[in-house]
């Protein structure tokens, strides 16, 4: 999809008109197409839009889109700043204001519109736009009734420290979530613990300036992210003990720094999940919950992937009807600007849910994750688009669709086997391979030598995640009188699987 395109499609159909009221207001001429382009764009018309300058230049078309979308960039940066109601943007308002009043010789107003600005950013350390203020406060230091110039510039100076400390967390923020890219595409070997450490040293980043919200979170978003593609969140424990004693010791100070708790709240929530301390899990989602209760922002921004979890935690405690329940409520409540990203990880649980509860409904929700692998790969990342193409091959599998799951097999050989191996991750061929055995001969799964193979999997520390022993369960399932549900559930429990014919 093209830029314009993709801005176009950020709109709701509330939007678009006022975007075609603003274009009216600006057309100065009547031939102007912008406004054809635009209803082309919306409606997919690729024949109306090549038919818009079939008889002229192609530079005129493109000019045309050049011209369309600054319009729409325009028409969103002034659309952000009427609609949204975030502290910052009053800082940022009262500054422009400030700035305004300033030129135009009101002083005292000005003044006053830019204390409060300050004490707004100061509350929210919002270090740039304090530095734009102070700034702006003395180049008029010199008027009647501005601040004395040398508090100005004691403030001034400590904010420049506050800048580079902000700075260098975001460096070393930037190091890390490049090397996590190396490890998760190329296979890179890395020992989280001595990678912090090593980037910590190389920022000359104290102590002290790892303990705000937005550095936690940023140390905990790193640490979850490593134990995702590790499969084991038991290596970033520390890093979750350190976190909840940051949080208890910061208690009091919540509200200025709410998308950083929600946020971390989220993370701690899923850490237990996938270490199947479900309580626990549910207590940092009511606690999240409460959170997102006092600001309707928050609770727009988190509300899908909060639901993600909760239905998550019902069905690994043996309540499927539930989970399933609350993702269909949630998908069906999906209102415009939510994250795809969140929307697909809510439709790949439901199908989850469905198929490990032999229920075809699976089928149906599986042909509803149309999106390409490549966008997956982007978005999601390689590990959740390579469960995603092992469950489709797995839900063929369960209901007979043989042959295209034999296809998408080979498909899938051809397009991750070299990158499996590149990553150590070989035991995802040797599930491939069953798999594949399965389909060739279902019989098989009745020969002991099959049993053992398959089994031996459950006994493995790198398979304990929740998910990987799901799938692990779906062949289980093929030889027991049970669902794969059931099976899982079963595992989950004990951490163990006895079988009476071994």
């Amino acid at each position: 999809m093209d830029s314009l395109s993709e801005l176009v499609k950020l709109l709701n159909n509330n939007e678009i008109e006022l975007f075609r009221q603003f274009l009216r207001r600006k057309n100065k001429r009547g031939d102007v197409k912008n406004l054809q382009l635009l209803e082309l764009i919306k409606t997919d018309d690729i024949k109306g839009i090549d038919a818009l300058y079939a008889s002229e230049s192609v530079d005129a078309y493109h000019a045309l889109r050049k011209r369309l979308q600054d319009s729409l960039l325009l028409f969103l940066s002034q659309r952000a700043f009427e609609t949204t109601h975030a502290d910052t943007y009053d800082a940022l308002r009262l500054v422009m204001v400030g700035r305004f009043l300033l030129e135009n010789d009101v002083v005292n107003v000005a003044f006053k519109c830019l204390d409060k600005a300050e004490r707004l950013a100061e509350h929210l350390e919002q270090f740039n736009l304090l530095n734009e203020l102070l700034l702006l406060k003395l180049q008029y230091a010199h008027l009647p009734g501005a601040e004395d110039l040398d508090v100005l510039t004691a403030r001034f100076l400590q904010n420049q420290t506050h800048m580079q400390r902000e700075a260098k967390l975001n460096m070393a923020y930037a190091f890390l979530r490049r090397e996590l890219q190396q490890i998760h595409l190329k296979g890179k070997i890395v020992n989280l613990t001595a990678l912090m450490i090593t980037t910590i040293r190389k920022y000359k980043i104290s102590e002290q300036e790892l303990m705000t919200y937005k550095s936690v979170y940023q140390i905990l978003f790193i640490a979850n992210e490593y134990a995702a593609i590790q499969q084991n969140y038991g290596l970033i424990t520390r890093y979750i003990d350190r976190t909840n004693q940051f949080i208890q010791d910061q208690a009091q100070k919540k509200q200025p720094y709410l998308f950083y708790h929600i946020s971390i709240l989220y993370l701690l929530a899923n850490f237990h999940l996938r270490q199947r301390e479900f309580e626990k899990s549910s207590a940092y989602l009511e606690e999240m919950d409460t959170l997102m209760g006092t600001d309707s922002r928050y609770r727009a921004q988190f509300y899908l992937r909060h639901q993600l979890l909760v239905s998550l935690n019902l069905f690994f405690t043996t309540a499927a009807g539930g989970a399933i329940q609350i993702v269909q409520a949630s998908l069906a409540s999906i209102k415009h600007g939510a994250k795809p990203e969140d929307i697909e990880d809510l439709r790949i649980c439901l199908t989850m849910f469905l198929a490990l509860s032999n229920d075809q409904g699976s089928l149906k929700q599986l042909a509803m994750l149309t999106r390409t692998d490549a966008w997956y790969e982007k978005k999601m990342g390689m590990l959740w688009t390579i469960r995603k193409n092992m469950m489709e091959i797995l839900i063929h599998a369960q209901f007979s669709n043989t042959e295209l799951a034999m296809s998408r097999v080979t498909s899938f050989r051809r397009r991750y086997k070299k990158y499996l191996l590149k990553t150590s991750e070989e035991r995802v061929l040797v599930f491939l391979k069953l798999v594949e055995k399965y389909l060739q001969q279902p019989d098989v799964v009745y020969e002991v030598a099959y049993q053992q193979t398959v089994l031996s999997l459950v006994d493995k520390v790198a398979n304990n995640d929740i998910f990987t022993l799901s799938f692990i369960a779906w062949l289980m399932a093929r030889w027991e009188r049970r669902t794969a549900y059931e099976v899982v559930l079963s595992l989950i429990r004990t951490g163990d699987y006895q079988h009476d014919g071994l």
